[in-house]
């Protein structure tokens, strides 16, 4: 196994973060039926997924990263929208 680039590691787990957090919000556009907002966000998420993936293809051990990344990302992601009980989803139109 080559060895771990510290600032690769970093770099690939700060994208697969941000890249989990970007399809949560993504998916509450997708909920909450915002197209424009869908789209951009969906936008993003590619253009971040793709960095990741070029980033560690060198090192699979760079998938480790990853996956602590996007977990860390979904929940920070999960943390924001986290509303009480019986309210309505972030980005959900008023009643």
């Amino acid at each position: 196994m080559a060895a771990i680039d510290p600032l690769t590691a970093g770099a690939v787990f700060i994208a697969t973060a941000a890249t989990d957090a970007v399809y949560v919000m993504f998916t509450s556009a997708v909920i909450a039926r915002k197209r424009v907002p869908a789209a951009n966000w969906s936008a993003i998420w590619y253009l971040l997924s793709s960095y990741a993936v070029i980033s560690y293809t060198d090192n699979a051990f760079y998938v480790a990263f990853a996956a602590i990344g996007s977990w860390a990302g979904a929940y920070a992601s999960l943390t924001f929208l986290h509303r009480p009980p019986g309210g309505p989803p972030v980005g959900a139109a008023p009643e």
